[in-house]
């Protein structure tokens, strides 16, 4: 049986073969999304995996329906596997925001599912860190966001020298769309062409910029422009306050493609190009009143950073550290007679906080002792009358100790 096109299996170090993927990275990736973004102050939700299509098809339309695992369940509900946690998001805070003041900042770590053709950095499913704030029309919480966003990346040790944010804002492109054309259902493919200018070629650009009556030329004079508008010159300021201008950059070739963006918007890229978007978002004001049928209206923004494009990131600057199996002692038993009582030591080990492992079965103490070290265990311990010897496996320094003396060692190294 193998796994599904486009899914991945998740395994411990130290991996099967070079393509698997890390179960510890993993875990690295996300304590670090969680932590720092407990340090700006957010609160870590979560919502069901499983969703009425019609959630999703409100917020981006029926053309999303394609890229969806979505199915009739037994109570002939139209259901969906979440391609991204926004809607989830929108829906909850609707629901509930007068039972939290503001401004909300919440964070969660979602799976996410579509069902599209895989490339480079894009599955089927992955892993998300989204970060939003409700409640706040200011530029101020747009600085938070992206100041969050910057210090998540360089919490794996990423540089100015590894990436840049691109600022950009739907209100610069939608003033430009109104002076050059008065054909409002027109907009909404006007952005979509701005959003593919960089991937299109010149040729296939210009017809659909065309299409939609302007001139790839015009497009492209007012992008090299980079002229920033009031509320970008603002973030810039924001940012260049907290020691972090030099991390961000107005690039009008970021538009979002997404119809529901409202205001600033921006994306991560790596400086040499060799990835999609590490990260995006933006402002999107008008969201929840969407999803509440216009009872709730309440500002918002927030971005996504996906695991795959990171991972691949961090392998490619080394920044991925080495994973140990995170056992701090191994117990060896040379003498069956003596197993009981190091059962009771290895629990009073274990309840004391430190990981602890042991052979099940019979064997020779350099079998043992070989098996601690292939752990990465900071001693190797036995009963010795009614103490423990400890061996430090880094100095082969050996003594007799307690347990709570033992506990004690371990915690201060």
């Amino acid at each position: 049986m193998e796994r599904l096109p486009g899914f991945r299996d998740f395994y411990p170090e130290p991996l099967p073969y070079p393509e698997a993927w890390s179960a510890d990275l993993r875990t690295y990736i996300f304590s670090t999304w969680r932590s720092v973004a407990k340090r700006y102050g957010f609160r870590e939700y979560d919502g069901p995996p499983l969703e009425s299509l019609e959630l999703f098809t409100t917020k981006s339309g029926e053309e999303i329906v394609g890229q969806l695992y979505n199915f009739i369940d037994k109570g002939e509900r139209a259901v969906a596997l979440r391609p991204e946690m926004t809607p989830t998001l929108a829906r909850m805070v609707a629901s509930t925001e007068r039972q939290y003041k503001k401004p909300i900042k919440w964070f969660a770590i979602p799976q996410l599912f579509r069902y599209e053709r895989q490339q480079k950095g894009r599955l089927r499913e992955h892993f998300q860190f989204n970060a939003d704030i409700f409640g706040e029309s200011g530029t101020s919480a747009d600085g938070e966001l992206v100041a969050l966003l910057i210090d998540s990346l360089r919490a794996f040790g990423l540089t100015e020298e590894d990436f840049v944010i691109r600022l950009s804002s739907r209100n610069a492109w939608r003033d430009f769309f109104a002076k050059h054309s008065s054909e409002n259902s027109n907009e909404y493919a006007f952005y979509q062409a701005v959003d593919k200018i960089e991937r299109d070629s010149a040729e296939e650009s210009e017809k659909k910029f065309a299409a939609v009556g302007f001139k790839r030329e015009q497009v492209v004079e007012f992008i090299n422009a980079a002229t920033p508008t009031e509320e970008l010159a603002a973030v810039i300021a924001d940012l260049t306050a907290r020691g972090l201008g030099n991390y961000v950059r107005i690039d009008y070739n970021v538009i979002r493609g997404l119809a529901y963006y409202t205001g600033v918007v921006f994306e991560a890229f790596d400086r040499k190009g060799e990835f999609r978007a590490i990260a995006g978002g933006g402002r999107y004001d008008n969201l929840v009143g969407l999803i509440s049928g216009e009872k709730v209206k309440l500002a918002g923004l927030g971005f996504g950073m996906g695991d795959v494009v990171l991972a691949e990131l961090l392998k490619k600057r080394e920044l991925i550290p080495r994973f140990q199996s995170g056992i701090e002692v191994y117990f060896a038993i040379t003498d069956e007679t003596v197993r009981a009582t190091s059962l009771s030591f290895v629990q009073q080990l274990r309840q004391g906080g430190i990981s602890t492992d042991y052979s099940f079965t019979p064997a020779k103490y350099d079998k043992q002792l070989k098996r601690a070290i292939e752990l990465g265990a900071k001693a190797l311990a036995e009963v010795v009358g009614s103490q423990i010897k400890v061996k430090n496996l880094a100095t082969r320094e050996e003594q007799l100790m307690s347990s709570p003396a033992l506990i004690e060692w371990l915690k201060k190294t």
